[in-house]
């Protein structure tokens, strides 16, 4: 019979790309909903501000993807694969939910233009899960009860 699979029947050295594939669906659908929540001012949410400018949540995306790429410059271990992993997920979705403001160069979130942002997210989970699945080499990747 057939069991549930966890993280940890995952191949060490694919769980890195598991958990950024989670990581960036997860994050890229909380984005969403918290800038809806700001867009629709719920109390207790709001834009964050320097001195009167709005830092957009790219920024923060770019700051992390800096990080996670100069450690997979000099860390190896799995461990560390597992944790750069979850941080570009984040990094990388905090970038793609504004991909549309950067391409215009101009705020569109909540516009028609704003949806590019949206359709590069789809397909990247999207394709992102189906190589993970089509990748996976059985014996390797997980163990198999048989």
């Amino acid at each position: 019979m057939a069991r549930i699979r966890t993280l940890k029947d995952v191949h060490p050295t694919r769980r890195g790309l598991v958990l950024a594939w989670w990581s960036f669906t997860g994050m890229f659908g909380g984005l969403r909903l918290l800038t809806w929540a700001i867009h629709v001012h719920v109390r207790g949410f709001g834009n964050v501000t320097a001195g009167g400018v709005h830092i957009h949540h790219y920024l923060w995306g770019i700051l992390i993807l800096i990080v996670v790429g100069g450690a997979g410059v000099v860390e190896r271990s799995p461990q560390w694969h597992a944790w750069m992993g979850l941080l570009f997920g984040i990094g990388l979705a905090l970038v793609v939910d504004e991909a549309a403001l950067l391409i215009e160069l101009k705020d569109v979130y909540w516009t028609g233009a704003g949806g590019v942002s949206v359709a590069i997210a789809v397909i990247l989970i999207g394709l992102a899960g189906s190589l993970l699945v089509l990748t996976r080499t059985r014996g390797v990747d997980e163990e198999w009860d048989e």
